[in-house]
């Protein structure tokens, strides 16, 4: 059975936040002890995935610019877009400072050659300590492609391996058919949906389906298998 089973009947029922309960599995089980992040650059079979810098303004500005209408039925902070150069140089100023600060790390999604960026993602603290969220959303001229997934599973394994928390969570809109499969194809394990828990971003209420993936349970899913190279702020190979 695995370690989600035995509370998924009562999270599924709970109207308080989703809190499960600390995986008896020790994180460094699997884990090499000289590992120590956070990772600043991943790298991936088809991606780089890495802490964004203000000079990343002109290709996020283009990116988010093309996908405005792909990304405002799901994103609240698209509604505010386009944005400035000035105002994205300075959105990523304040995102660099919170990554270096350990507050929230927050990555681009670029392609190999780092000439544009595929997308955003990010390990996100706000579950609180032992825990992580990814985020993620992917350029419409890409999407189908596995993007969403590779990324994805790259972060599970820095989560696990580097950050080493007790669990990883994705939260999705139902209705986000693709972003939904990401989770499921990765090894999480679908284990509540919030209903009308959140606004929309054109006001009506919206359900949050729940995906966890516990230490207990990593090593054995898909995501532990994904390949890549995670690097410090020194360069240093640490994954």
């Amino acid at each position: 059975m695995s370690a989600v089973a035995d509370w998924m009947r009562i999270a599924e029922t709970a109207e308080q936040p989703y809190n499960p309960p600390v995986s008896g599995f020790g994180a460094t089980d699997f884990m090499a002890d000289d590992t120590r992040g956070p990772a600043y650059r991943i790298l991936t079979q088809r991606l780089v995935i890495r802490c964004w810098d203000t000079g990343d303004a002109p290709l996020l500005l283009e990116a988010v610019t093309a996908n405005l209408e792909h990304l405002r039925p799901w994103l609240p902070w698209a509604l505010d877009e386009p944005t400035s150069l000035e105002e994205k140089v300075v959105f990523l100023r304040r995102m660099r400072i919170r990554f270096e600060q350990g507050e929230d790390f927050i990555y681009g999604i670029f392609d190999r050659d780092e000439k544009r960026v595929l997308g955003g993602t990010g390990l996100h603290t706000r579950l609180g300590p032992g825990a992580r969220e990814i985020g993620y959303w992917i350029h419409k001229d890409f999407i189908n492609q596995g993007l969403a997934s590779e990324a994805s599973a790259a972060l599970t394994r820095v989560a696990f391996e580097i950050d080493r928390v007790e669990r990883v969570e994705i939260h999705c809109d139902p209705l986000n058919v693709r972003s939904a499969a990401v989770p499921r194809k990765l090894g999480f394990t679908h284990v509540v949906t919030r209903i009308q828990d959140h606004p929309s971003t054109y006001g009506e209420m919206r359900d949050t389906m729940i995906w966890v993936l516990a230490a207990a349970d990593y090593p054995g899913s898909p995501a532990a298998s994904a390949r890549l190279e995670a690097y410090d702020a020194a360069g240093r190979r640490i994954l």
